[in-house]
């Protein structure tokens, strides 16, 4: 089967790369959809840019698309420059499928190109895949937080079984999903067992905004090390 994965280079899609290499599927393309601010409703704001050190990690080639649209509807419709470009059977998108005006919207441009959009772990709850990707071996940091709980001494931070258990404590605590669904926080993988190199951070800042306790990291610069 041919597919492509929508890709934030974060550890749910990173890990849906795992699962078709594992089924022997032909991963076509990475799909990365990168908005204009953190404002859009459907797609990750920092760190997308860098999918591109992702990319030449995995060998996989990437199609990256740039939106200045906001609303789901308008963001979703963008995913058509990337399906006019590539033959696929379908297209996989990481989490639990809580995401669910995301999975809505662009289940509705997939079927006009008749690709079939898969959600390969909607069977776990959202603990048991965070857990799995950490047990998998990706080795990945947080790169946006925005809810109670979640301070601006969490970007950038390394989320191992450490920081599992108090990701566990918080989210029970603050009410919000431990997976990070719904823009609870977002991620970026750096290293996994499938790259043939490692990405590394050279310039980073952290962008916080107390007044909605909510900030992102800002990549300025980083590159690709050997493993």
């Amino acid at each position: 089967m041919k597919v492509a994965v929508l890709f934030s280079g974060g550890k749910d899609s990173s890990i849906c790369i795992s699962l078709a290499l594992d089924k022997g599927w032909k991963i076509e393309a990475l799909i990365a959809v990168k908005p204009r601010s953190n404002e859009a409703y459907l797609w990750h704001y920092p760190t997308v840019e860098w999918t591109i050190l992702s990319s030449e990690a995995l060998g996989i080639p990437l199609i990256m698309l740039k939106t200045d649209k906001i609303g789901p509807e308008q963001e979703a419709k963008e995913l058509e420059k990337a399906f006019k470009r590539i033959n696929i059977d379908a297209l996989l998108m990481g989490g639990v499928g809580l995401q669910k005006t995301q999975i809505r919207e662009v289940k509705k441009v997939a079927d006009r190109f008749g690709i079939k959009v898969i959600i390969p772990y909607e069977n776990l709850t959202s603990e048991e895949l965070l857990k799995k990707e950490i047990e998998s071996g990706l080795d990945f940091v947080i790169t946006n937080v925005a809810t109670d709980g979640l301070g601006p001494d969490w970007l950038g931070r390394k989320i191992d079984l450490k920081a599992f258990e108090e990701l566990k404590s918080l989210s029970k605590k603050y009410g919000f999903d431990i997976l990070g669904e719904g823009g609870h926080y977002d991620s970026l993988v750096l290293d996994a067992p499938f790259f043939k190199k490692k990405i590394e951070f050279l310039q980073t800042e952290k962008i916080w905004d107390n007044k909605t306790s909510s900030g992102y990291l800002e990549v300025k610069n980083a590159s690709l090390v050997a493993k």
